[in-house]
């Protein structure tokens, strides 16, 4: 997946609680067997109208906001099913990062397993970032894993806490298969003895038989 370090760009605040899965990733848009396009159902009922064209007034259509890299989102965001289009939808639409108080368990896991940072942090602090960055003009952040902070259009680098297991994974762009890949000569040695001792196993029990 791909490492973040530092990345900045346009916030778009999307203060709404409890934002459901099904509103982020609509299920008529699970019927691909493979990841292609997912950026057209994030928000699809919100971003477009019903005959297809941009529905001006949501947020991600106004034009200091299309092309987003970060969200500052309400509390429990993510909520409702566990699917994991979600995630690959918005990474897809370009959203690196999620800003938020609260993140549904199963949503945040899927962020870790794909490479979204999401960002979890006191609601004074989410607040402030909101008001921030509803103004188009003050919308630019700068968030650096590296030293955990968010870097705002005044100049300002407000601190956010990581545990170092999901950090060192970001960083590094490492999921779970690279995660277990990093053992594999210790996996192999582990087989390789299960299977010699399994042998022996076998061959001691054909001689007490005789």
């Amino acid at each position: 997946m791909q490492p973040f370090r530092i990345e900045q760009g346009i916030a778009a605040p999307f203060p709404e609680p409890n934002v459901n899965t099904d509103v982020i990733m609509p299920k008529r848009f699970l019927k691909t067997v493979t990841r292609d396009d997912l950026a057209l159902g994030v928000f699809a009922d919100l971003r477009f109208a019903k005959d297809g064209g941009n529905q001006p007034s949501f947020i991600l259509n106004r034009p200091i906001y299309q092309h987003a890299r970060f969200l500052v989102v309400g509390d429990n965001f993510g909520c409702g099913s566990s699917r994991e289009h979600a995630v690959w939808g918005l990474m897809q639409l370009g959203i690196r990062a999620l800003i938020g108080t609260t993140f549904a368990g199963i949503f945040f896991d899927n962020c870790r397993r794909n490479g979204l940072l999401a960002i979890t942090c006191p609601a004074q602090m989410r607040d402030t970032l909101l008001e921030q960055v509803s103004d188009s003009g003050r919308a630019h952040l700068k968030i650096n894993l590296e030293d955990q902070t968010i870097r705002t259009e005044d100049g300002k680098a407000r601190p956010f806490d990581i545990e170092p297991a999901r950090k060192a994974d970001l960083l590094l762009g490492r999921d779970a298969i690279a995660q277990t890949l990093e053992d594999a000569a210790a996996i192999s040695a582990f087989e390789t003895h299960r299977r010699t001792a399994a042998w022996a196993q076998f061959y001691r029990a054909l001689t007490i038989r005789k």
